[in-house]
Parts: structure tokens; sequence; C-alpha cells
């Protein structure tokens, strides 16, 4: 039983001494470039995506306002044409009382 923990404690390291090997070799090192390649790739094409998605909230952001703007103008033309009519019919209302 202790030859067998023994055996898979060296199994192990040896493992670990080959893992390191294999790990440092040249093929390991090109795949480790095509993946660092691949992910700035991924990276630019966030980067693009990004500063499109940045450019379109600007639109929106910008015609939102002035979709606002011109909602308060008109409200305001409405309240201003709503408060010329009351004036006309209270000087309207006054001329009459003085004629009668």
């Amino acid at each position: 039983m202790k030859y067998g923990k023994l055996v898979t404690f060296l199994g192990g390291v040896l493992m670990g001494t080959a893992g390191v090997a294999v790990l440092s070799s040249k093929d390991a090192k090109k795949a480790y470039t095509h993946c660092t390649a691949a992910v700035l790739r991924g990276k630019d094409s966030v980067m693009k995506t990004a500063a499109n998605m940045k450019e379109n909230c600007g639109d929106i952001y910008a015609d939102a306002k002035d979709i606002n703007e011109t909602r308060y103008e008109a409200q305001k033309e409405q309240e201003l044409a709503r408060a010329r009519a009351i004036l006309e019919q209270y000087e309207q209302g006054e001329q009459t009382e003085v004629t009668e």
C-alpha cells in the first residue's frame, strides 16, 4: 500500500516534468502564438463593435433630444394659443358689458 502511493506520487512528478517539457516545446509555443493571435483578433472585433454601438447610442440620444425639443415647442405653442383664446374671450366679455 505504501508502494502504491509512492508509485502514484512518482508518476505524478514524472507526468508533471514531462508536461513542462511538452508545454515549453516549439509546437506548444506555436500553438500559444496562434491562440494569442486569435484573442487579439477577437479583441479588435469587440472594440470595433463597441465603437459602433457608442456612435449609434450618440445618434439615438441626439435624435431623442430633438424629438423632445420639438414636443416642448409644440406644447408651448398650444399653451400660448389657449392663453390668447382666454384673453380674447375675456376682452370680448368686457366689451359686451360696456356696450350693454
